[in-house]
């Protein structure tokens, strides 16, 4: 089953719920790209500092995107420069959930790019829920995005809210809100979320991912994979096609794992055809090592993320001197 959404946007609105469903036609990606610009680690001297966030730039058949935008306001915009990379042309953001650690530069960014282009960054994609309140202690607010909604849209920027699954452009989707198909509990567990039924405990339930049809499998990129990365893999293939994953890109929360959970999270990615891993933000340092071993895999095809890492269709992955 695939779904995609309405390709006019009235711009009059600063928030549009997109949920039309339809029938991708599109040819697999011929290139595709994922640059690390937020995550702890960083790769190189002088290129780039680390951070608990996470933030990528996704580039499909010359078009890119930006997915999150780290955990300090400044963190994308320094890496960015320090890597040579120019985002003032890129016009569309994904963000795939609410916290902090993903929304932070949003506000820096769009405001620091539309002085060379006024379109830059102006529009956000996200999925439905990531603006529901998520009361803390003493009433503080914990949604890392709420605060910021107002801001960004008096800078001209425009969140797209969709229901379900998209295709933003040919060949690369938005997961929508996960299937929790599978008991992955990739969450805190400490939070709450305001619904019309009152505060529950807070799943992410807005949790979504990115996937990019190739014709060597799908690429799948995640944020924090709150929905665990199992369920994600398999709302992508439900949503694309049941192809193999050639790619698991960014953060899949797996960094407090335990045994069995990593072992049973192993085998179902061998069973997708798994081969390469750039395992990055909260994945986890064991993790990655643990899953590398579970799939076969090497010190070239399943690495830590750094800043300035990337995988590359048909090249594989770049994982710059500290985690090579």
């Amino acid at each position: 089953m695939t779904a995609s959404i309405r390709r006019t946007v009235p711009l009059i609105l600063s928030t549009i719920v997109l949920c039309s469903p339809a029938v991708a036609t599109a040819e697999p990606a011929k290139s595709a790209k994922v640059t690390v610009l937020s995550t702890m680690l960083a790769g190189d001297p002088g290129r780039g500092i680390g951070e608990w966030g996470f933030a990528a730039l996704l580039e499909v058949d010359g078009r890119r995107m930006l997915l999150d935008t780290g955990a300090r306001p400044e963190t994308v915009l320094r890496n960015a420069s320090e890597l040579g990379i120019d985002l003032s042309e890129v016009t569309d953001l994904i963000i795939t959930h609410n916290h902090f650690d993903h929304t932070a530069g949003v506000i820096t960014l769009r405001r620091e790019m539309a002085k060379k282009n006024a379109r830059a960054l102006s529009r956000a994609h996200v999925a439905r829920g990531i603006f529901d309140r998520r009361p803390g202690p003493n009433g503080s607010e914990e949604n890392g995005l709420l605060p910021l909604k107002a801001e960004y849209e008096a800078l001209g920027g425009t969140f797209v809210e969709h229901n379900g699954p998209a295709e933003l452009i040919p060949a690369m989707w938005f997961t929508g809100p996960v299937r929790r198909v599978h008991p992955e509990r990739n969450w805190s567990g400490t939070g709450q979320v305001q619904t019309a039924n009152g505060l529950v405990e807070d799943t992410v339930p807005e949790d979504a991912s990115i996937v990019i049809d190739t014709a060597d499998g799908l690429i799948l990129i995640s944020g924090c994979g709150h929905a665990g990365i199992i369920n994600t893999i398999e709302q992508a293939r439900r949503v694309v096609r049941e192809a193999p994953i050639l790619a698991a890109v960014g953060g899949f929360h797996l960094f407090a794992a335990k045994d069995d959970v990593l072992e049973w999270t192993g085998k179902k990615l061998k069973e997708f055809g798994v081969r390469y891993v750039l395992g990055a933000h909260c994945t986890g340092l064991e993790a990655v090592y643990r899953l590398r071993a579970m799939l076969d895999l090497n010190r070239s095809s399943a690495v830590v993320g750094a800043v300035g890492s990337s995988f590359t269709l048909g090249t594989g992955i770049s994982a710059l001197s500290l985690a090579r």
